[in-house]
């Protein structure tokens, strides 16, 4: 069997970004667990991450004829910069709400209902 012939196309990373966002989402709406949920906003911004490298892979650069613009790379380190703030700050907020409630569960936070 010849790998080498073997090409993955734009729709491939597309799908499977699509797939990691689509479990990501779930999540978020699924669980409970702050923690759970700050790890399912990190799949769907990686997700994204997928999607920005595979556009940037798959673009042609019409000026210089080439296809080594770094666009897409650079979005997404701009992402997992923000991904690992998110989480300091998230982490944070979460070892606060644990201190004074003892509980992580979201559905016991009522601080703003009247």
């Amino acid at each position: 069997m010849n790998l080498s012939n073997l090409s993955v196309g734009l729709s491939t990373y597309l799908l499977v970004g699509a797939m990691l966002f689509s479990i990501g989402l779930y999540g978020v709406f699924a669980k409970r667990n702050i923690i759970a949920i700050l790890m399912s906003i990190e799949l769907m911004l990686n997700a994204v991450n997928i999607n920005f490298v595979a556009f940037n892979r798959f673009v042609w650069n019409q000026k210089s004829g080439t296809n080594y613009i770094l666009t897409g790379h650079v979005a997404a380190l701009f992402v997992i910069v923000v991904a690992a703030a998110e989480v300091a700050v998230g982490l944070a907020l979460v070892i606060t709400i644990y201190r004074n409630r003892q509980s992580t569960n979201v559905d016991e936070f009522n601080w703003l209902k009247w």
